[in-house]
């Protein structure tokens, strides 16, 4: 893996207004992308993932604000683009597969129709001819037949959608792909189905992807390094097989000990609690109410996320202690 990134997130800070409350939902959140390589982001919903994904496309809305932190994407930094710059960029370089494929296709309008807006968007000088050349051959990129072309979003299933969107947000060949829960709402055998077929065209173009999600086996299968969000902050990231073998911050502990193990026979253990109000969040670490190895530590002073080996990083007074 290449070490010069495709993407370069410092100190991102996202904040909803709450009249003159302001509510973090991304709190100082850092960390890097390689091209190739697939991040995936999870944690509770609240967590700040697709705040955070939304803000590096910058659809954001009102009441929600970027604050601070920067952006680096192909030597720009894409937060302080203007409006039109960010509109050039976005399925050029950097593309969001949303959440929720059901709703994020126009219901009145044919999938070919959709796809040559985004191509006509950006490439004005493609005829026709071109265009539907092009649709028809990223239909086949994602397994569809170009017979959907000419089909209405509500005449596909929902796995045929989700391709749908795929094929839209490879459409300009970008260098990033942030896919936002790509498999929510599709049953087990098409969130496979969707993964490979995500996953081939991502090496195909040897983009950089962030995948986004609660599932943690289709993490586990998928991407090559993970990162925890926890209250709007990163607080591990880590290559996935050290993640999964050796846990360290005591909420990743807490999500690997909630999973089923065919190899083991234990009890599940449920996280105690349920993840802090953004508008009042607790002194501290966010996560030490519900801590088992909370200490007084924890109740006053903040983590920061710092690097406790070549590769991973921890935000816990606990972890930091240790590797010093």
């Amino acid at each position: 893996m290449s070490q010069d990134t495709a993407l370069q997130v410092n100190n991102l800070r996202v904040s909803y207004m709450a009249g003159e409350q302001e509510v973090k939902a991304v709190d100082d959140v850092t960390f890097s992308l390689y091209p190739g390589e697939r991040l995936g982001i999870v944690g509770e919903s609240g967590s700040g993932k697709t705040t955070l994904a939304l803000a590096l496309m910058k659809l954001h809305k009102p009441p929600a604000y970027i604050m601070g932190g920067e952006a680096m994407l192909d030597g720009s930094d894409i937060l302080a683009l203007e409006r039109e710059d960010m509109r050039q960029t976005r399925w050029s370089k950097l593309s969001l597969i949303p959440q929720g494929s059901m709703n994020s296709l126009n219901p009145v309008v044919k999938i070919k129709h959709q796809m040559a807006d985004a191509i006509e968007a950006h490439e004005r000088g493609w005829t026709r001819v071109q265009i539907a050349k092009h649709i028809g051959e990223l239909l086949g990129r994602v397994g569809l037949p170009e017979s959907v072309a000419e089909m209405y979003p509500h005449e596909l299933s929902g796995g045929m959608k989700q391709r749908v969107c795929i094929a839209l947000a490879i459409i300009l060949e970008p260098s990033v792909i942030i896919a936002d829960e790509p498999t929510s709402a599709l049953d087990v055998v098409v969130q496979r189905v969707v993964m490979q077929t995500l996953n081939e065209v991502q090496e195909q173009l040897n983009a950089a992807m962030i995948i986004i999600g609660h599932d943690m086996g289709l993490m586990a299968q998928s991407a090559d390094r993970l990162a925890v969000m926890y209250a709007g902050k990163m607080v591990e990231v880590s290559p996935i097989g050290s993640f999964f073998s050796d846990p360290q911050h005591p909420y990743s502990q807490l999500l690997i000990s909630s999973l089923p193990s065919p190899e083991e026979k234990r009890e599940l253990a449920a996280i105690p609690g349920s993840q802090p109000s953004l508008l009042e969040l607790p002194t501290g670490c966010a996560f030490h109410p519900r801590c088992p190895a909370v200490v007084d530590r924890c109740r006053q002073e903040i983590p920061l996320l710092r690097r406790f080996s070549d590769e991973r990083r921890a935000a816990c007074h606990l972890v930091e202690e240790t590797a010093s």
